[in-house]
């Protein structure tokens, strides 16, 4: 069972076919919360966006790893609100333009961007925190493994994992297709490192 946040995940429920739900901006922990302790046996996790997820929905977020939450969220960063008009996301790079910040993002003004996955290994209950990318075929195959560990966790009881998947929006970057990897790559995976953050699965990778 999928929760979505609202957003460019909201479109995944017409290329995949499961059990799926929609919650309210910002609030996909919280359903998936209430959905895995409702059916404990279900697998469940949430897709969702740097807005949804890192921003109106940052307190459900934290409570849900705070609590260690038997579920799996997967969280989509491409830096920029992406559906709903190009503004300036929780992870937008410094100096990067948005519709809210068209001089680009002054950590003075907006402070400065938010790092999820280093932010919940702050707390005690997270079982897995990895992020990764899906640029490369090598990308696409760790994204692969990070997201069937993060699954394994939960059907073994193990709590709260996130996968974090950072992503390029070509349209609201302005970029065409190529240039927007080449700025993935040279600009967003610099402020945002690969790798596992946090593996208390006891298990190898």
């Amino acid at each position: 069972i999928t929760v979505h946040g609202v957003g460019c995940c909201g479109l995944a429920m017409e290329y995949v076919t499961y059990d799926c739900t929609t919650s309210p901006h910002g609030r996909a922990c919280a359903v998936a919360t209430g959905v895995k302790r409702a059916e404990p046996d279900k697998l469940v996790f949430t897709y969702q966006g740097d807005g949804d997820l890192a921003s109106i929905g940052l307190a459900e977020t934290m409570s849900a790893a705070n609590r260690g939450e038997n579920i799996t969220v997967i969280f989509v960063n491409n830096g920029i609100y992406g559906m709903t008009g190009g503004q300036m996301a929780p992870t937008t790079l410094l100096g990067m333009k948005a519709t809210t910040a068209p001089q680009g993002r002054d950590p003075k003004e907006h402070g400065y961007p938010m790092h999820m996955c280093e932010i919940l290994n702050q707390l005690t209950a997270p079982c897995y925190l990895a992020r990764t990318s899906c640029n490369t075929p090598a990308n696409v195959a760790r994204t692969k493994d990070a997201i069937r560990k993060a699954f394994r966790n939960q059907l073994a009881g193990k709590g709260f994992s996130m996968v974090e998947i950072v992503t390029s929006c070509p349209t609201n970057w302005g970029l065409d297709p190529l240039e927007a990897l080449d700025f993935l790559e040279e600009k967003m995976l610099r402020e945002f490192p690969l790798g596992v953050i946090r593996d208390r699965s006891g298990e190898e990778a």
